[in-house]
């Protein structure tokens, strides 16, 4: 058996003996169950497939296929699998717990509020709030990973003639819009062919409002998405709408209300004549320019916040908008009016953003967002972290697509008109979810020798939980599996789950180290809608999302409906 040795000292060295990675015995019973004479069939295993991995709809051709992988692996046997070639066929991608084809199944024919949207803030950003550079990059790599809402800060420039793209009040840096949108054009449709929002959180005069409105038709030209009245009352599909670029802003007369608004008077007669002269002033100057230039340029129209609180969710029988407010707003909101919340997201598209204070580009928890109807939970791409893998988890479903279709209980309202509230304490149990994990392995090629310790092996720990509505979050984590690159916990967890279909499966695996910090030894969250049942090689990956080349974890996955 090979050795690995560590240094402690110039005089001492400590031996540690490298075991292999091996099947458990688990995995091994369920070999030997269906297998004859050591060696697995195609038709042993194509009834494995169907049986404990649960894929009904696998043929023989499946079953070749898994074969044929496993040829250029030095495992396959021309008489059927051994047990090695079935753990192999076991721990790789092939057997992923997510579809092997990313492909969009959801009906994506449903107004764009029946959905979440992948969505960032200042897009333009490459670090933190007050003083980080403003580049095209973010918003490049935001789109080649499938973000569909990219979001620009528009501010007149110090000369007053152009519009440009800064996080204003800060020491960041300026960007050129047209650079921006360039970047938005070209890489749009990379990954997803559905639509992309393009927020413009504009503090313009009119007069550059109106020449924003220019170079934006001008350079998305027939993508550009123009409003008609058919969809005045209800939003367009996503699937109407691919290959097509929509704009979000406020309207010229919502923005000269949020100018006022801004001021520092508090009488409302006051305030009200400001408006009425600043658009008084607009029509006398511009209004034929900024009505059709700009105004009919906004697919999805942004509102304003009218009464507060008490009013915001009121709605509009006969207008769709898209409303925006703080992760503190939405907190508040979700204790004292969950069933308002998701009433409103039934028709409105309704956008959170981090609260100011986030000068670091940290994001907060998006599940509050998501299981009360919020399609548009912006967050800091550029940022890490364990509510960023969240966000990345979500958007793995459907495809990758960036548009994952609203749960039905958010969507139609009970027998009697009832509408869903997540924070209910009275939610039935609907399935529970029984979770193994077995092993893992991969470390030893993915990190340096002294990557966890300097003076032995790492000692690894799994953590899994469910993140959801509150009655269904839990989590647990396995004992520490001291000394060992090939960890063995065979430990099972049980999730009974109310709302499965909104849940996320998150899983961390750390170094546990007794006097410092434990190390973090990878990653992923996965939506529970679409894992599929069965033993299943689970990917992880790094601090910002990057799948591993070797480092996974074999689990097996039951879900028992009641």
């Amino acid at each position: 058996m090979k050795k690995e040795s560590f240094k402690v000292c110039f005089c001492c060295v400590r031996s540690f003996k490298v075991k292999s990675s091996e099947p458990p015995e688990e995995i091994k019973n369920l070999f030997h169950e269906y297998s004859k004479d050591e060696r697995m069939s195609a038709d042993e295993l194509l009834r494995f497939v169907i049986q404990v991995q649960g894929e009904k709809h696998a043929d023989i051709s499946h079953v070749k296929d898994i074969f044929h992988l496993l040829k250029h692996h030095g495992v396959f046997h021309p008489r059927g699998l051994h047990l090695e070639g079935f753990y192999r066929y076991l721990l790789s991608d092939f057997n992923s717990p997510l579809p092997p084809a990313r492909e969009v199944w959801q009906d994506m024919n449903l107004p764009l509020s029946h959905y979440f949207l992948y969505t960032g803030h200042n897009s333009y950003l490459t670090g933190n709030q007050l003083n980080s550079d403003s580049s095209i990059v973010p918003i490049v790599e935001a789109l080649r990973k499938g973000v569909r809402v990219i979001e620009l800060d528009l501010w007149p420039s110090s000369s007053g003639k152009e519009a440009e793209v800064r996080h204003g009040g800060t020491l960041t840096s300026v960007e050129d819009l047209q650079k921006c949108l360039d970047a938005v054009k070209e890489n749009a449709f990379v990954v997803s062919d559905y639509p992309v929002v393009l927020t413009l959180e504009d503090h313009l005069p009119p007069n550059l409002q109106k020449k924003v409105a220019k170079m934006v038709c001008k350079t998305f030209g027939e993508s550009l998405f123009q409003c008609t009245d058919e969809y005045v009352e209800r939003f367009p599909s996503p699937e109407s709408l691919k290959k097509k670029i929509l704009i979000s802003t406020k309207p010229p007369k919502e923005y000269l209300q949020t100018q006022v608004s801004q001021g520092s008077t508090t009488d409302d007669s006051v305030r009200a004549k400001k408006i009425a002269d600043a658009e008084e002033q607009v029509h006398e100057d511009d209004e034929e320019s900024v009505a059709v230039e700009y105004k009919d340029l906004i697919s999805i129209h942004a509102g304003n916040r009218k009464g507060g609180m008490k009013n915001c969710l009121n709605g509009d029988p006969k207008r769709v908008i898209r409303l925006s407010m703080s992760e503190q707003w939405l907190d508040t909101l979700a204790k004292t009016r969950g069933p308002d919340l998701v009433k409103f997201t039934q028709r409105n598209l309704l956008r959170i953003f981090p609260k100011t204070t986030r000068f670091d580009s940290s994001n907060y928890d998006p599940i509050i967002g998501w299981i009360h109807g919020a399609q548009m939970v912006a967050f800091n791409m550029q940022s890490h972290g364990r509510f960023l893998w969240m966000m990345q988890g979500m958007f793995k479903a459907n495809g990758g697509c960036g548009y994952v279709k609203k749960p039905d209980v958010l969507l139609t309202n009970g027998p009697g008109g009832e509408i869903f509230d997540p924070c209910s304490q009275n939610l039935p149990i609907k399935t529970t979810l029984k979770l193994k994990i077995y092993t893992g392995e991969g470390w030893n090629m993915d990190f340096p020798l002294h990557h966890f310790d300097r003076y032995s092996p790492p000692d690894f720990y799994a953590k899994v939980g469910i993140a959801g509505v509150p009655l269904d979050t839990a989590s647990y984590r396995t004992e520490v599996d001291t000394d060992e690159w090939f960890p063995i916990w065979d430990k099972e967890f049980e999730f009974p789950l109310r709302v499965p279909e909104l849940a996320l499966l998150c899983i961390t695996v750390k170094d546990y180290d007794s006097n410092t910090q434990n190390d973090f030894a990878g990653q992923i969250c996965l939506p529970l809608s679409e894992v599929r049942p069965g033993v299943r090689a689970v990917r992880l990956h790094d601090r910002a999302g990057e799948v591993y080349k070797h480092v996974r974890l074999l689990m097996r996955f039951v879900l028992e409906p009641l």
